[in-house]
């Protein structure tokens, strides 16, 4: 049966499109009216298009999922949630994005989801299928998304955290590419130190008779230590790191590592107001689409990636499912400020949570900017300090030696 693509309006004037199948375009626009849809535009589709793009996704299916770069994951969040404002279903707008894209790898991920999503299977569910790019907080975004018939805006807030992460993680690179020319420059002058200033600078001591400062000695006794111990220095920091990473892939060794991240110094708060941002943007808009303060408190649960404070959030959820009030369970668990909890309570007591939750999150969003500024600042002078002391030290330990040598060679 050949397919139809149309544009209508429902009962309530908004306007909806989508696809199906008819014998003929009478059919078709009597399938409309006996979906109380007043059609706008009704053509129907080549049927040699249709199955190409039906194999093409399967296609895209069978070769597994494709991984994204974080600029390809905001452009087809941005471009479906753009889609979704403009009253597009989401089935229709994935088959568009699908069709017009000419990246390889987003034009198979719209078709694997869309493929997905015709087989029965929710967005959030066919997002992990089609690429593991879309993390847990990415999926679970979009499920409550899906539950709260917000995910246009869902999609949205994700497009823009996604944005400004990216643009944290440009500025933080920027930042540190001029330390890292220092760094690169301090490497090669130890290098050409110990290698050939150092050895030609003892044979000249040993000659005059006198006796390497004890910094000189330091360095001399760190490069021999170097030369011949490198391949064991080399295999300690494998070891460890790899030690580290499955103890942290442990349940006890992430919590440990949660906890210690927020306790970091410069990006303990980073990471802190990141969460809390996220939290009361997720709440505000959860809220204003109606679902429930526990069902969303359970969303946020499953969206939340540290896992300390999303074990104290499981214990908030108790509190409040039990009949306690959302300010207190949040000021038990001592995951959040009490600038956050005396804002819900305000609001509880008003009846604007969610403006609450809306006030707060702004707070949280500036907060958090200043926050980044002073990193990116921070940052690069406290790399330039120790690239300072390490290229005095070879300095002194430079001059020292020289002025050593010539008062030897002056007492003979």
């Amino acid at each position: 049966m050949p397919t139809f693509a149309y544009t209508a309006l429902d009962h309530s004037g908004k306007s909806v499109t989508g696809t199906f199948s008819a014998r003929n375009k009478s059919e078709a626009y009597r399938v409309l009216e006996t979906k109380s849809l007043v059609p706008v535009t009704l053509s129907q589709e080549d049927s040699a298009v249709v199955a190409a793009g039906k194999a093409e996704a399967l296609a895209s299916a069978k070769a597994g999922p494709v991984r994204l770069r974080t600029t390809e994951i905001i452009l087809f969040t941005e471009e479906l949630a753009d889609l979704l404002d403009a009253g597009v279903q989401l089935e229709q707008g994935l088959r568009i994005l699908h069709e017009r894209q000419r990246n390889p790898s987003l034009k198979s991920v719209a078709g694997t989801v869309r493929n997905e999503i015709r087989e029965g299977v929710r967005f959030s569910v066919a997002l992990a299928k089609a690429s593991p790019s879309f993390d847990d907080l990415y999926r679970n975004l979009v499920a409550a998304g899906e539950v709260s018939g917000s995910l246009d805006e869902i999609l949205r807030r994700l497009a823009t955290n996604l944005k400004d992460m990216h643009r944290l993680q440009r500025r933080v690179a920027g930042a540190m590419v001029y330390p890292a020319f220092l760094m690169i420059g301090c490497v090669a002058l130890l290098f050409v130190f110990s290698t050939v200033l150092m050895p030609r600078l003892t044979e000249l001591i040993s000659k005059t008779g006198s006796t390497l400062p004890l910094v000189t000695k330091m360095l001399v006794a760190f490069s021999s230590f170097m030369a011949s111990w490198w391949w064991a220095v080399l295999l300690g920091m494998v070891t460890i790191a790899v030690s580290f990473r499955v103890f942290i892939a442990t349940k006890g060794g992430r919590l440990w590592w949660d906890l210690a991240k927020l306790r970091i110094t410069l990006f303990g708060p980073v990471l802190s107001g990141r969460i809390h941002a996220q939290f009361c943007h997720t709440m505000a808009n959860l809220l204003a689409n109606g679902v429930p303060l526990l069902n969303a408190l359970k969303l946020v649960v499953r969206s939340t990636p540290n896992l300390f404070v999303r074990n104290r959030l499981d214990a908030a959820v108790l509190e409040v499912g039990e009949g306690g009030s959302l300010s207190r369970s949040l000021a038990k668990t001592g995951a959040f400020d009490g600038g956050l909890v005396d804002r819900i309570a305000i609001g509880e007591q008003s009846g604007h949570l969610q403006n609450a939750f809306v006030k707060a999150a702004r707070r949280y969003d500036e907060e958090l900017d200043n926050r980044i500024q002073k990193l990116t600042a921070l940052v690069p002078t406290i790399v330039l300090i120790f690239m300072a002391l390490i290229i005095g030290v070879v300095a002194y330990s430079i001059i020292t030696t020289i002025f050593g040598s010539i008062g030897g060679i002056r007492r003979q």
